[in-house]
């Protein structure tokens, strides 16, 4: 049933109630006014014919019958419409329209009263008289006519009125309710081709003029702006899942060929010489940490590409270079790593994933700048860069690396001639300084030694990461365009 509809049944309904009710009062009100002007006419009758019938009462009194006569004429005469008695110890007289004779007077002498009588009703009015040693009772009643025409006069044309308003009340309300709801009709058309899932199109911005159907517009566009974004979210999942397949299997495949090749020697040469056996089995070792490490990598790169904005908080960074710092020591206790971080440093980002940024900076360090006597000397300092920035490098004292492959180095899978990483802990470094809207880049050391990691964050984080940023680093789109050079810094 359509809107317009109801609410045109409603009123329909309801204004014929509506109208019932105001009628009942209106009869109520009706009858009490009618029922005062009748008491107000009876008690100007009743000023007026009391002088006449205390000279009846006191001619009846004194035995003077022709008086009598003559008082009661006239107190006939003056009564015009209402019907007057005269009760008294010595006369009864009575005249014009009242009950009859047999009906029961109510035992007062004074006020007003309701008589029934022939299936009639009156009102009467009872005033005492007193004329010398003579007394009785001065009777004036007034017909129903009020209660038996205008009443019923009244509550037909309440009546008629109720059942007229039903369907006139109905039919109007209904034309209203349509012009009304035509701006909601026109949003359901509009809304009724849309196909999120065969189609781009969306609602437009646009103003009816009603405030709810324009809130009704805004909540549909907020709905399909949420399965936009939903669906976007799905599909980025999927694809990240298959990259990470892709990825995995790809990089997997050669360190389980490896290990396969070295427990088939093992299988087909039991009686092996130790030697052999010994160098076999440390090349299962060394190939079961690479692909572990490269696991665990390609998890990190899987977390960074699906971070939420709600997880970016406040992040005091020199505290996470400490434990960054302490953790490198433990694991390298050869090394000679020193931290300089300036006191009170806070940024607006994603702590797991500066810290994951930090700890391979430190690894990359000390895995690829050891000096000439194979010693690691890092030295890590966080300080305030540019305006509103914050700036992390890692220096160390190796080779350093050649200009022509300070591009690629923060791609995946790039891996110098003897290294063992999975070659992904730059990439991920790369992607947790975009992730920051950041920058990271490779400079020559302090006095041109070795290389410098330098890694740029905005204090307050910027915008926070969105879906309209698309994080596929898994899939390999980290480049050029996910970080940048800039000049050496001064040590």
């Amino acid at each position: 049933m359509r809107l317009s509809t109801r609410i045109g049944l409603a009123v329909g309904c309801t204004v014929p109630l509506l109208v019932l009710a105001g009628g009942w009062l209106l009869l109520h009100l009706v009858s009490g006014d009618l029922r005062k002007a009748e008491d107000q006419h009876l008690r100007k009758r009743a000023a007026a014919l009391a002088p006449d019938a205390r000279s009846l009462l006191r001619a009846a009194a004194n035995d003077h019958p022709k008086a009598a006569d003559t008082r009661q004429r006239q107190l006939f005469d003056a009564a015009l419409d209402v019907g007057v008695r005269v009760v008294g110890p010595d006369v009864s007289v009575s005249g014009g329209p009242q009950p009859g004779p047999a009906a029961a007077l109510p035992d007062r002498t004074s006020g007003f009263a309701v008589v029934h009588a022939g299936g009639r009703t009156w009102r009467a009015l009872a005033r005492p008289l007193h004329a010398g040693t003579a007394s009785g009772t001065l009777w004036l009643f007034s017909p129903d006519t009020a209660q038996r025409v205008q009443i019923p006069l009244v509550r037909r044309r309440v009546v008629g009125a109720a059942i007229l308003a039903a369907p006139l009340s109905g039919l109007l309300a209904w034309g209203l309710a349509a012009g009304t709801s035509a701006p909601l009709r026109r949003l359901t058309r509009r809304t009724a081709g849309l196909d999120p899932r065969t189609s781009g199109a969306r609602l437009g911005q646009w103003r009816t003029g009603v405030v709810e159907v324009d809130e009704l517009a805004a909540t549909v566009r907020t709905v399909l702006a949420r399965y936009d974004e939903q669906a976007a979210r799905t599909a980025e999942a999927l694809d990240t899942a298959r990259s990470f397949s892709s990825a995995a299997a790809h990089e997997l495949r050669t360190p389980l060929m490896s290990m396969g090749t070295n427990l088939d020697i093992l299988t087909g040469h039991p009686d092996l010489p130790e030697p052999d056996r010994t160098e076999v089995l440390d090349d299962l070792q060394r190939e079961h940490a690479r692909l572990l490490g490269l696991l665990v990598m390609l998890r990190e790169l899987g977390r960074g590409d699906l971070v939420e904005a709600e997880a970016f908080r406040a992040v005091d960074l020199p505290e996470v270079a400490d434990a960054a710092v302490a953790e490198a020591r433990r694991r390298a206790p050869d090394a000679a790593i020193t931290l300089d971080a300036a006191p009170g440093l806070t940024v607006h980002g994603w702590e797991p994933g500066l810290r994951l940024l930090l700890d391979n900076l430190l690894a990359n360090a000390l895995a690829h700048g050891r000096d000439r006597t194979g010693r690691a000397r890092v030295r890590v300092a966080v300080d305030r860069g540019g305006a509103g920035e914050v700036l992390i490098t890692v220096d160390d004292q190796g080779p350093g690396v050649p200009t022509e492959a300070r591009s690629r180095v923060f791609e995946r899978f790039q891996r110098g001639r003897d290294s063992t990483g999975s070659g992904l802990g730059l990439t991920l470094v790369a992607q947790q300084a975009a992730l920051h809207r950041g920058s990271v880049a490779v400079t020559d050391g302090p006095d041109g030694v070795g290389a410098r990691f330098a890694v740029r964050l905005p204090v307050d984080g910027g915008e926070p990461p969105g879906m309209s940023d698309r994080r596929d680093w898994l899939i390999g789109t980290a480049g050029a365009n996910r970080s940048q050079s800039f000049p050496k810094d001064p040590a």
